[in-house]
């Protein structure tokens, strides 16, 4: 399975980012994982809701670019659908059973996600209905691709 995962925005913090790169080592038996990390638009202090949709748009304009056609896309969003890890699991199993085996997930910014993103996606996932960085939320969905590979297997996730 390939999965790629876009997201809106660097990662800054070190600790982020050895988990990210622990848990990427991880997937390399499982998927071909691969993290494209789109710029994120810079707005003034306290932008107007028509500068955020203008932003959100161009950033949308960015992510788009890197979508392949026959991607099956989810992208994160507080509004999707909850799901939990076994149920992510299963959603794999689901899709590598009927010939899908190109995976996107798309994480927006510091401000989510333009309505142009949100529509061209097959699903949307919610991890949580508090809020979480969009920086944050990169390790733990890696960790959850990782966790959801290993219940498929049957093989112990803790020890």
């Amino acid at each position: 399975m390939k999965i790629t995962i876009i997201a809106v925005g660097k990662i800054k913090e070190k600790y982020l980012s050895a988990g990210i790169a622990e848990f990427t080592k991880r997937l390399g038996p499982f998927c071909r994982l691969s993290i494209i990390e789109a710029d994120e638009e810079r707005m003034p202090e306290n932008p107007s809701d028509a500068e955020k949709t203008k932003a959100l748009d161009k950033e949308a304009e960015k992510v788009i670019k890197h979508l392949r056609p026959d991607s099956y896309v989810i992208v994160l969003d507080v509004a999707g659908k909850l799901s939990s890890s076994e149920e992510l699991a299963e959603k794999f199993a689901a899709l590598a059973l009927s010939g899908k085996s190109d995976l996107t997930f798309i994480i927006g910014g510091a401000f989510g996600l333009s309505q142009k993103l949100i529509s061209a996606a097959n699903e949307r996932l919610s991890f949580s209905k508090m809020t979480f960085t969009h920086q944050m939320i990169r390790l733990l969905l890696v960790e959850q691709i990782y966790r959801a590979f290993k219940i498929n297997r049957g093989e112990p996730y803790h020890w």
